[in-house]
């Protein structure tokens, strides 16, 4: 059982000021660029406030794409180097409709986030959310006009928390995220729902450590320091091939589109794409919101368990629906948030 080799993600590299180079149509971007490129682009939609609506790989052409509100922006990121989309609403106009949405949608069941491709609020609701309370969802959604619609699932969004090998509480089984530190002491990062879970924390055979600080619903997250300092503990990510790794080098922030992969104890390495961020789902045990939205399939026993691009780590396996035979969604924690939070560092 080789719990000490955790998943990881590669972090967009910070760019100097001046020109980028982005990738054309007619060039596959190397993994490197298409970061700085994507962390460019979500920073140029942020510097236009209520004149964009967010940023996203295309996936024709494999370039960034800034989506603007007027002629003046679509100049302002056509002279960056970058494509511009013009869109009717902007960011703060669909957070307003998010917002009304959610006063009738916030229910086991629902799951609510922004698609930056289509300009629009999408509610999911999942197979537990029939009758009355679909019909009011479906009001909801409908009195938003153009700016929102509502998709259904068959299945139904859990938390993945049974099951799989990884570590352990009590009896409950979760994976380990990654590997951090603080200049004092050595810990690992997992899902709150896990950590909420339980005190002391086993690969099944002997102690890892005792959590030491937990946050769920709302985010989900949580951290446990290694009391057993003996254990290997590289930053890197176990792909569940033989005896290779990936090594974690930096964190950073998903993009819409964006390639990346999970590393799970169930399921080991699954791949898929970011379809959304800051996105909201209710968890019969509570609502967490903030997440990042993927195509990714991922199983009980998963949670906790690393999304990463590259060398970059992304996030922490939070839930979602379906499975990894049939596919469905997965959300997952920003890894940047815990490392914040915590005042953590990778290795």
């Amino acid at each position: 059982m080789r719990l000490n080799r955790p998943a990881a993600i590669l972090a967009a590299p910070v760019l100097l000021l001046g020109s980028v180079l982005w990738p054309s149509a007619a060039q596959a971007a190397p993994e490197p660029l298409l970061a700085a490129a994507a962390d460019q682009a979500t920073s140029l939609s942020a510097d236009l406030g209520s004149r964009s609506a967010g940023a996203y790989i295309d996936l024709a052409t494999g370039r960034m794409v800034v989506t603007v509100t007027d002629a003046a922006a679509a100049r302002q990121v056509r002279a960056a180097g970058a494509t511009a989309k013009t869109v009717k609403y902007s960011a703060a106009q669909l957070d307003a409709v998010t917002a009304k949405v959610a006063k009738t949608v916030d229910i086991p069941g629902i799951a609510r986030h922004t698609d930056v491709t289509t300009n629009q609020v999408v509610v999911t609701a999942d197979s537990t959310v029939t009758g009355a309370r679909l019909d009011a969802v479906k009001a909801a959604v409908a009195a938003a006009g153009d700016a929102a619609r509502l998709e259904t699932t068959s299945e139904k969004f859990q938390l993945f928390i049974a099951g799989g090998q990884a570590i352990y509480t009590g009896g409950s089984r979760c994976s380990l995220g990654f590997n951090v530190r603080t200049s004092s002491a050595l810990y690992f990062v997992t899902a709150g729902h896990c950590t909420n879970a339980g005190t002391t924390w086993t690969n099944g055979s002997v102690t890892l450590g005792t959590r030491a600080g937990s946050s769920f619903p709302g985010n989900d997250y949580g951290i446990v320091r290694y009391t057993n300092t003996s254990i290997a503990r590289p930053s890197a990510v176990w792909l569940y091939s033989g005896s290779s790794t990936r090594s974690i080098t930096s964190v950073g922030n998903a993009t819409v589109n964006q390639s990346v992969q999970r590393s799970g104890s169930t399921t080991g390495v699954r791949s898929g794409r970011v379809t959304a961020t800051n996105a909201t789902v209710t968890y019969p045990q509570g609502t967490v919101s903030g997440l990042i939205r993927t195509t990714v399939c991922a199983q009980p026993g998963d949670s906790g368990g690393s999304l990463f691009s590259g060398s970059v780590g992304l996030g922490l396996t939070s839930g979602g629906s379906g499975n990894c035979t049939t596919g469905g969604t997965t959300f997952f924690q920003p890894l940047n948030e815990v490392m914040s939070v915590y005042g953590l560092s990778l290795g």
